[in-house]
C-alpha cells in the first residue's frame, strides 16, 4: 500500500468554503476528508492540520469559542495532529483619507507545513504527500522534495475557489476538492470526548 500523509492549510480551506457560502460544512472532520480523498491502493498514515487560534471581534464575539470547540473536536482523532501558527493584528491606514482600521493575518502556516513536509520526507514517512492548499508560498519545499527525492510524489488538493498555477507546475498532480467530498466528511452533531464531555456542533454552522 502506498503511504500517504495529508497536510491541510486550515485557513486556506476555511476561506475557500466561506467564499462558497458553505457554512454548514465548517464542522468538518479533516481526517475523514483525507481518507475520502485516497485511492484504493493508498493508506493514510497521518493527517496534519495547520491553523492559528483566532480572536473574537466586536461583530462576532463567539468566533474564538466556536473555533476552540472545533479544535477540541479535531483533538479527539488519534491520527490527526494540529500545528499552530500566529493570528496577529495589523493596522491598515488609508493614505488618501487617513482612516485606519485593524485587520488580522495568519502567520507561520506555510513555514510549519514546509518544516513538517521536509522532516517527513527525510524520515521516509510517506510515499505520497497530499497538500490541501492553494498557497504558492509552498512552491519552494515542493520543488525541494521532488528534486532530492524524485521517487516521492506531491499531490495538491485545491480547496474550493483556491488555485495556484505555480503549485500546479511543480506538483506531480493536482485536483480541486468538490462539495460532495466535504459534505461526506462531517463530524456527527455531537462528539463524546474521552472523559464523557459532549461537544456539540455550533448552531451557526447548521
Amino acid at each position: 500500500m502506498e503511504r500517504v500523509i495529508v497536510y491541510i492549510d486550515g485557513f486556506n480551506l476555511y476561506f475557500g468554503m466561506k467564499e462558497k457560502g458553505w457554512r454548514r460544512y465548517y464542522w468538518l472532520n479533516v481526517h475523514l476528508l483525507a481518507k475520502n480523498l485516497l485511492k484504493p491502493h493508498q493508506r493514510l498514515v497521518e493527517t496534519k492540520y495547520f491553523t492559528s487560534r483566532v480572536s473574537s471581534m466586536p461583530n462576532d464575539p463567539e468566533k474564538a469559542k466556536r473555533q476552540g470547540k472545533y479544535l477540541e473536536a479535531l483533538s479527539t482523532i488519534p491520527m490527526c495532529r494540529i500545528f499552530y501558527g500566529h493570528y496577529l493584528g495589523k493596522e491598515i491606514r488609508c493614505n488618501k483619507c487617513g482612516h485606519s482600521w485593524t485587520t488580522h493575518e495568519e502567520k507561520m502556516t506555510d513555514v510549519n507545513i514546509s518544516v513538517e513536509l521536509m522532516t517527513d520526507v527525510y524520515q521516509d514517512k510517506f510515499d505520497t504527500a497530499f497538500l490541501i492548499s492553494g498557497d504558492s508560498d509552498l512552491v519552494g519545499p515542493i520543488k525541494a522534495v521532488r528534486r532530492i527525492f524524485p521517487q516521492k510524489r506531491v499531490v495538491i488538493g485545491f480547496p474550493p475557489l483556491r488555485h495556484s498555477i505555480q503549485l500546479e507546475k511543480v506538483a506531480n498532480a493536482v485536483f480541486t476538492i468538490g462539495r460532495k467530498k466535504i459534505a461526506d466528511s462531517l463530524f456527527p452533531d455531537q462528539i463524546r470526548k474521552a472523559g464523557g464531555y459532549i461537544l456539540r456542533r455550533p448552531d451557526e454552522w447548521k
